[in-house]
Order: C-alpha cells, then sequence, then structure tokens
C-alpha cells in the first residue's frame, strides 16, 4: 500500500513539473470549479442533434445494428401484450421477473392472465426480466438503465433474456443530455449506485474473431417502445 502511495506521488509530482503548474495555482482551480459548475458539452456528432421523429429512428436503427430486437406501442396499457408476444416468439415460458418499479406494476397486466410475474433481484433460474430503462440515447442506440429496487441491476445481467421499456420522449440525442437529465433530476451531487449503459445483447469476439452473443449477459435484448408511433 505504502509503495502505491509513493507512485502515485511520484507520478503526479512528474506531471506538475512538465505542466509547470505549482499546487494550489488559483487559475487552474477557477478552470476545474467552473467545468464542474458548467458542465460544458463535449463536440455532439450530428446524429446526436436530430428533430425527434428521425432520432426516434435513428435509435431504432442503431439498437438493430447491434442485434437488439425493437418494437413500438402507441400506448403503455399494450405492454403486457408485447411482453407475452415476445416470449412466444422466443419459444420461452409465459414468466418473467421484474423490479418493483411503480410504473411496471401500474401496467394493466390483468389483460395477460397466463403470464407469470415475479418480482425482485433476479436469480440464475430465472429465463427473462423486464426493467424500465431511465432513458435511452439515439446516437449509438444504447439505453441506460439506473440501479435502485425498482430496477435490481441483476434484472441486466443473469437472465438470458432482457426485456426493457423505455418511453419515446425520453429517447435524446447524446449521452450529455442523459447526463443533463439525471443532474436535473437527482440534484448536483447525487447519482444513482450504478448508471448501466446497455447497447444491445452481451457478445464477445475473444474466440477466434467470431461474434458470440451472450457472452457476459442476456443473448436478447428486446426493447419496448412506448409512444414511439
Amino acid at each position: 500500500m505504502a509503495d502505491a502511495i509513493h507512485n502515485r506521488s511520484a507520478v503526479l509530482g512528474a506531471v506538475r513539473r512538465a505542466l509547470a503548474a505549482p499546487a494550489g495555482d488559483p487559475q487552474r482551480k477557477a478552470a476545474v470549479d467552473s467545468r464542474l459548475a458548467l458542465h460544458p458539452r463535449n463536440l455532439v456528432p450530428q446524429r446526436g442533434t436530430l428533430p425527434e421523429a428521425k432520432r426516434i429512428q435513428l435509435f431504432k436503427e442503431m439498437a438493430l445494428a447491434v442485434n437488439a430486437s425493437v418494437v413500438d406501442v402507441a400506448r403503455l396499457e399494450e405492454v403486457p401484450d408485447a411482453v407475452a408476444a415476445f416470449l412466444r416468439s422466443c419459444n420461452l415460458p409465459p414468466r418473467f421477473r421484474m423490479g418493483r418499479d411503480g410504473y411496471l406494476r401500474g401496467l394493466p397486466w390483468y389483460r395477460m392472465p397466463s403470464l407469470e410475474r415475479l418480482e425482485g433481484p433476479a436469480v440464475v433460474t430465472d429465463e427473462a426480466s423486464l426493467s424500465r430503462a431511465f432513458g435511452a440515447v439515439a446516437e449509438t442506440g444504447t439505453l441506460v438503465l439506473t440501479s435502485g429496487p425498482g430496477n435490481p441491476v441483476t434484472l441486466n445481467f443473469l437472465p438470458d433474456n432482457h426485456m426493457v421499456v423505455v418511453e419515446a420522449d425520453r429517447i435524446v440525442g447524446s449521452y450529455e443530455e442523459i447526463w443533463q437529465r439525471l443532474r436535473f433530476l437527482n440534484g448536483e451531487a447525487v447519482m444513482p449506485r450504478t448508471v448501466n449503459m446497455i447497447t444491445g445483447p452481451s457478445r464477445t469476439a475473444d474466440i477466434e474473431q467470431q461474434i458470440q452473443l451472450g457472452a457476459h449477459g442476456p443473448r436478447r435484448l428486446h426493447i419496448i417502445i412506448v409512444g414511439g408511433r
């Protein structure tokens, strides 16, 4: 431990000397304080600045390109039907695990009495799970999920089949917008314990450079967009 601290101090000291920046330089401190307070955006690609309809379409295209499946439903009440349809299409039992998210709990599940809903963190025997996304990023087709009892992180990684509900108006153009929304809703210095960014099913190309799905998480990622029609 002492060696690690010494090595870190040596590296940081070498950087300071190379920059000719004395410790406690008021100008450098002011620059850092300003950046933390104002959250200036990086360069945002043009595809991250599209109007709503094109932004949602881009999100779908990018998600499909990374082997996710996507379905649109016009109204929230149609989500149970979409869940049942996905499970049938994959020849899976009509059973899935979800968290205690009030938004998902309040859906009209009575429309699909054959569906068995389990609640709580996922376990290794779960074949399918359902989460609600905090938002999504169109430029890469990425879902953004925050941790908590409403949507336990295990739902994202343990079951082979992961279904995610996202409202169309939560699909933003760029990552910068997602962080802005997180700060707005949670406060400047308060963040969820975990923010997971998911782009398509789990994959690896470690073996002979061949893409294999389901390496470290779900083999299938199914996205249900509400209100995107």
